[in-house]
């Protein structure tokens, strides 16, 4: 495993030195201080990584890193994970292009925390073991459940992945000056080395690290933006107001969430699309127990809320100090840069190449830590899930366990490179959202009802959840974000951008249509097995392993 750690290291660094050669002459001058303090951290997270590979023998290591997790670290590496490019580049951007609705994306991110504080985290903990499939497959047939929560988790994890690589490509082509297709790689190779060599001990503690980083950082950058602005809100806004091309628009909303369908929507996905991101809820396995879990999430929102509300800060002090100034402002108006690398260039304007360089630094790392924390829980879902559980009937030799996970996480970097390129004109908060949109129109309401109604049977899960999947995706493929924006078709065949409003309400009757309608055998052992369910919910009697029906 060594040698091969090696490799993948050796291939990444001809790689760099060969796209330096190839974009270096086309591109900007390179800024040494933000490489140098870019390699410093890669350097420090791959020693973990290295570390870490001691750790990831079993698949309890690889998943869950053994369960040994504080809630304070479990708490922090929940934000580090969270708090992701959709969130410090995305909405800083969505803020500096429309102003107040970009504030929209930040109170719908936070407001699903209270959701998973008081209804999901202490009963997700005792019920499971290693993955979201864990919970469900609990008292329902467990094959078929599987098989719907793998792909559904899959999806999601699949949009969530175009957000951070189109982030992280746009990121390392601003910052060294190489063509994004290269930079994209580059990315997927590291990560196939932090998640294969690593597993979740080495992605908990490279999230904790830059969660740290993360907020340090946003905070210095507000701090200076208010400073700059004498503190002054009414000044803030103004400066604000004045140099934006909206003007006063930017403080209405309307700007970019434009109808009253869309903006429910939107609010929907994001407040309980949060309690159906499976690389978030993997992450209370992590833990001891429920006590443990409750603190991770109480540590999580404290740290996620006070960050949004930086991020709201950086957006408008970004209009405040970059537009109109030459330096940074393309002839045509636009920033340079584009405008999902705003805090960025806002970080060059602040405090020079040196403070560049370390928010660079700090938006890679961000990127990193959530494609890995992706990649676990994907490596998981197709695993653990299709083919321990599906595949070999839960019975499976931990050394073979071990190998498919680790291919399927090679896999899965791969795939995240493809999706990279194809995706490299969309937004990546916007791109999260459609990620939220499925989460919350699939996975939340199966797990949900799975917890707390005892009428509940796999017939109704598979079928409701099946459906309110199939219609999540064909809504989102249509959209016209995808349809239009990203496949190149002139007009959207679904005209909304965010569909949960229209799929989470679906999946949530045809599953209780098609449980009250079942009286199969199965549906009887379905609806005994609640009892059985709900004392070890709230014990936690029984909580290190799984039952299968």
């Amino acid at each position: 495993m060594k040698k091969i750690f090696l490799l993948l290291l050796l291939g990444c660094s001809l790689a760099f030195g060969a796209a330096l050669d190839v974009g270096g002459a086309e591109k900007a001058p390179l800024n040494v201080i933000a490489i140098v303090m870019f390699l410093i951290f890669v350097g420090f997270t791959l020693f973990i990584t290295y570390y870490s590979s001691h750790k990831v023998k079993t698949s309890s290591g690889f998943y869950t890193a053994g369960g040994n997790i504080t809630g304070m670290q479990n708490g922090m590496a929940i934000a580090g994970d969270f708090m992701s490019a959709a969130s410090f580049l995305g909405i800083t951007a969505l803020v500096f292009s429309n102003g107040f609705d970009g504030l929209l994306y930040s109170i719908g991110f936070l407001a699903g925390w209270p959701v998973i504080l008081f209804l999901i985290a202490e009963k997700f903990r005792n019920l499971g073991k290693f993955t979201f499939a864990d919970i469900t497959a609990y008292r329902l047939n467990a094959k078929p459940i599987r098989i719907l929560s793998a792909i559904s988790g899959l999806s999601v994890i699949v949009f969530y992945l175009i957000a951070q690589m189109v982030g992280a490509g746009q990121l390392i082509e601003v910052l060294f000056g190489l063509p994004y297709t290269v930079a994209v790689i580059l990315v997927g190779i590291l990560m196939i080395c932090y998640v294969t060599f690593g597993g979740m001990h080495a992605t908990t503690w490279v999230q904790i690290i830059k969660a740290i980083l993360l907020l340090l950082g946003a905070t210095f950058m507000a701090f200076m933006i208010l400073y700059l602005t004498k503190f002054d809100l009414t000044y803030y806004f103004n400066q604000a107001i004045a140099h934006h091309p909206k003007e006063a628009a930017i403080m209405q909303p309307g700007g970019f969430v434009k109808d009253t369908v869309s903006a429910v929507s939107l609010g929907l996905a994001l407040m309980f699309g949060t309690a159906g991101l499976p690389h978030i809820l993997m992450r209370f396995f992590t833990v001891k127990d429920a006590k443990e879990a409750r603190k991770s999430v109480f540590y999580a929102t404290g740290f996620i809320g006070y960050f949004y509300i930086l991020t709201f800060i950086i957006g408008f002090g970004a209009i405040v100090l970059l537009l109109g100034n030459p330096e940074f402002v393309n002839p045509d108006g636009t920033l340079k840069g584009g405008s999902n690398m705003v805090a960025i260039v806002l970080a060059e304007a602040i405090g020079g190449d040196y403070f560049l360089g370390f928010i660079s630094a700090v938006a890679f790392a961000t990127i990193l830590a959530v494609v890995a924390g992706l990649a676990v829980s994907g490596a998981g879902a197709i695993s653990h899930d299709l083919f321990v559980n599906v595949c070999k009937d839960g019975v499976c030799d931990q050394k073979l366990e071990m190998k498919v996970t680790k291919a399927a996480t090679i896999g899965i970097g791969i795939f995240a490179i493809l999706l990279g390129i194809v995706f490299e004109e969309q937004n990546v908060a916007f791109t999260v959202g459609l990620a939220f949109a499925i989460a919350a129109s699939v996975n939340f309401p199966i797990l949900l009802l799975c917890i707390y109604w005892k009428n509940l049977t796999t017939r109704g899960a598979v079928i409701g959840g099946t459906v309110g999947l199939i219609v999540v995706l064909v809504m989102v493929i249509l959209s016209p974000s995808i349809w239009v924006k990203s496949f190149g078709f002139e007009a959207a065949i679904f005209p909304y951008d965010h569909p949960a409003i229209f799929a989470m309400p679906l999946t949530f009757v045809l599953i209780w249509l098609f449980s009250i309608t079942d009286n199969s055998k199965r549906a009887e052992i379905d609806k005994s097995g609640f009892a059985a369910q709900d004392f070890r919910a709230q014990s936690g009697i029984g909580a290190s392993s799984a039952v299968e029906h």
